[in-house]
């Protein structure tokens, strides 16, 4: 499994999109979402698919179809309210 290339994210950019918007996330490099000066969410591509790498707590969300996505969407808006 490695990190996601722009190639990668390219397929995902209406996610990204997405969690651009929502409060207390920067993206320091693109795909790459910090919460303050912690690491809160990045991308991996892998031979079963995209997954997301969200945290607090540590969590892994199949992000290859749109049920994932929300479900990710869902995780990260949970999280953020905490």
């Amino acid at each position: 499994m490695r990190h996601a290339r722009d190639a990668d994210l390219d397929r995902l950019e209406d996610l990204l999109a997405q969690l651009r918007t929502l409060p207390g996330l920067a993206e320091k490099k693109r795909g790459v979402f910090y919460r303050k000066s912690r690491a809160f969410l990045h991308f991996h591509d892998d031979p079963r698919g995209l997954f997301a790498d969200i945290s607090d707590p540590a969590e892994r969300i199949d992000v290859t179809e749109a049920a994932g996505r929300e479900a990710l969407m869902r995780a990260a808006r949970d999280r953020l309210k905490a």
